[in-house]
């Protein structure tokens, strides 16, 4: 088997709109708004969903803290 992409990962965070603004400022991502209004950092073919800490959707990790991934 050979993976040629990662369709996505999440990343759990304090502040939604600050990490967005760093990722997209700085970092040159695309902003994508899902579904519900959640907000997701796209580059390439790939893309971070961004989860807030305490108001995470299912299905999430079981031990979420901010600044942590999920793959």
């Amino acid at each position: 088997m050979t993976i040629k992409q990662v369709n996505h990962l999440v990343l759990t965070v304090k502040n939604i709109d600050q990490t967005c603004k760093f990722f997209k400022d700085v970092l040159g991502m695309d902003l994508i708004t899902l579904g519900e209004g959640r907000k997701a950092l796209g580059f390439g073919q790939q893309k971070i969903n961004l989860y807030e800490v305490g108001k995470e959707f299912e299905p999430n990790a079981a031990n979420v803290t901010s600044g942590s991934a999920d793959l």
